[in-house]
């Protein structure tokens, strides 16, 4: 627990220096392009159209079900929120430790700004997202409320997640490559793409270990607006996110918080 406020005290210490160095991040990504920040949102929507023509008509033998691409535009808005910022976020310290070595800058901020340089991508998508959403016959409700709870709550999870990560990527590089494998393939086993409620109870329990499960529901959910509070239809559900979420935060600050005065011997 020692570990854990001492790394919320840093992030909160840190606060103004990260939302600096988060915009810098997001802009020194697309400084060579010449539609610069452009790309953050033209390269997810070449994906979704690719996504949907595979699993929205390909598959379907030319037959498109109506209501496939509003139930996973609402899920594959967060995704691509998720998954940069799990991969970069996995290597975001020994990457660039040796500019920050000599910084007065606390280590624990770098996967935190990392984390944060994404949200801008995942903004600018939400908002075409619900442009999208509401040609196609959902307007905005009530249920948006819950946007800021669920993009918070998987916040605090990739955050405590790349502490774990980045963490072991600087002793054993090996550990880049196993997040990288395991996130392709989680793009399949949680419900963006396909959906979860033709398979039996059992298996949709086993689906649902996996957290971004509930952030991507509470997505639809908050998004759709015909589903209800999924946080509170389903707490059961919410209680088992934040046991996982805490307890992957709290190992993440005891690693980052032991090692982190040796990263530096293992470049």
């Amino acid at each position: 627990m020692k570990s854990a406020i001492i790394v919320i005290r840093e992030q909160i210490n840190s606060f103004y220096l990260i939302l600096r160095l988060s915009a810098y991040e997001m802009r020194s990504q697309n400084k060579s392009n010449y539609l610069g920040v452009l790309w953050e949102i033209i390269n997810p929507m070449i994906q979704i159209s690719i996504y949907w023509f595979v699993f929205g008509f390909g598959i379907r033998g030319g037959h498109p079900r109506p209501q496939f691409i509003p139930w996973m535009l609402s899920g594959i808005s967060v995704w691509f929120f998720i998954y940069p910022s799990v991969l970069q976020g996995s290597r975001s310290v020994y990457t660039r430790i040796k500019m920050v070595a000599k910084m007065n800058f606390p280590l624990s901020a770098i996967p935190s700004y990392v984390i944060l340089s994404k949200s801008y991508q995942h903004f600018m998508l939400l908002a075409i997202v619900i442009v999208a959403l509401n040609l196609k016959g959902y307007p905005v409700s009530i249920y948006y409320i819950g946007i800021p709870y669920y993009f918070i709550s998987v916040y605090i999870f990739v955050f405590g997640l790349s502490l774990v990560t980045s963490t072991l990527s600087t002793i054993v590089r090996d550990v880049q490559n196993i997040v990288q494998a395991l996130m392709r393939m989680m793009i399949y086993l949680t419900p963006i793409l396909w959906n979860p409620n033709t398979l039996s109870p059992k298996i949709q329990a086993v689906l649902k270990l996996n957290p971004f499960y509930y952030v991507i529901e509470g997505y639809r959910y908050s998004l759709l607006g015909n589903g209800g509070w999924y946080f509170i239809d389903h707490w059961h559900y919410t209680l088992y996110y934040w046991g996982m979420t805490i307890f992957i935060f709290i190992i993440g600050c005891i690693l980052h918080v032991i090692f982190r005065n040796r990263f530096v011997d293992f470049l």
